[in-house]
């Protein structure tokens, strides 16, 4: 199966393209510049384009038998002068329906969206929250392009644990140095509440899946351990040796601020997946642990 993958030169996309090529996939990386040479991205052809301005034709998306769209902004890619309606506006609402539709066009026969979970656990923000009413219009307008010959299918994942060597890893570099010891300005805490998290090994299990087996016009909320954030930090002060306790405080702190907590703090987003999907995607489970043992590994101290 010859495979695009759009947003194939971040991490999400760096290990699908990975994975897939291990299953026998022909990956071409789709991305608006090419990968960084020191990355393993460096090694797949890439086309060039951005979805939100028009890029890859009808014409060029035909050459593939199937698509994974990974390129989706959040709430960190939100500039801070940026109109805030126009951006969601162009980078989902109507930016990656636009790209789908375009990949119909092309004779695509599979699309898989990567998307966020927001909509599918909490609903009610859609009704509040710009960011969430985003994804969650996008989500839909990609779907409903959905028909016997063309199959599109969503996954909506939780927060995504894990990093990709070459790729930069601010976040991750600064939380493993804090658990060092190299960051005694951050205090020993986290902020009321949390979510649930998933490594990016089960999320490109799941990519596999479903370009295998997903039901066209489908989304499917995927996700692993549901975590307080305090927890979460817990588990990269303990891979990284450290002997001291993240509690939990419910105030807002300097590397999670309350900009990023969607559902708003003091609140825990959980759910489990359901077991039949699950199987049917075919992604493992309980692999948190190990991811943050991993990414702790590679990250190195902080300058």
């Amino acid at each position: 199966m010859k495979t695009l993958i759009v947003g194939g030169t971040g991490m999400i996309g760096g290990h699908a393209a990975a994975l897939l090529t291990s299953q026998g996939h022909e990956v071409v990386l789709g991305a608006r510049k090419p990968a960084r040479p020191e990355t393993p991205m460096a090694n797949y052809p890439v086309l060039i384009g951005d979805y939100s301005k028009g890029a890859f034709s009808p014409q060029e998306l035909g050459e593939f038998d199937a698509v994974v769209f990974a390129a989706g902004s959040d709430i960190r890619h939100l500039p801070k002068s940026a109109d805030r309606d126009e951006f969601w506006r162009v980078m989902q609402i109507e930016g990656v329906p636009d790209f789908v539709e375009r990949a119909k066009k092309g004779g695509v026969k599979r699309v898989v969206q990567i998307g966020s979970y927001y909509h599918q656990v909490m609903p009610h923000l859609a009704e509040t929250d710009d960011y969430v009413r985003a994804r969650k219009l996008a989500d839909e307008g990609a779907r409903a392009l959905a028909d016997d010959d063309f199959n599109v299918s969503t996954l909506n994942p939780p927060s995504i644990v894990g990093v990709l060597p070459g790729v930069p890893a601010v976040r991750y570099e600064t939380l493993v140095g804090w658990a060092r010891g190299e960051r005694p300005e951050i205090p020993d805490y986290g902020p009321a509440g949390g979510t649930n998290y998933m490594s990016v090994k089960s999320l490109t299990e799941a990519i596999s899946g479903a370009l295998n087996t997903a039901e066209s016009g489908k989304a499917y909320l995927i996700g692993d351990q549901n975590l307080h954030f305090n927890e979460f930090f817990q588990m990269i002060f303990d891979a990284a040796g450290s002997d001291r306790t993240v509690e939990e405080h419910d105030a807002e702190h300097p590397l999670l601020p309350d900009a990023f907590i969607v559902p708003g703090r003091g609140t825990v987003l959980s759910y489990d997946p359901p077991a039949d999907e699950v199987a049917q995607l075919g992604y493992s489970r309980n692999d948190v642990w190990r991811a943050v043992r991993e990414i702790v590994s590679l990250v190195g101290p902080t300058k």
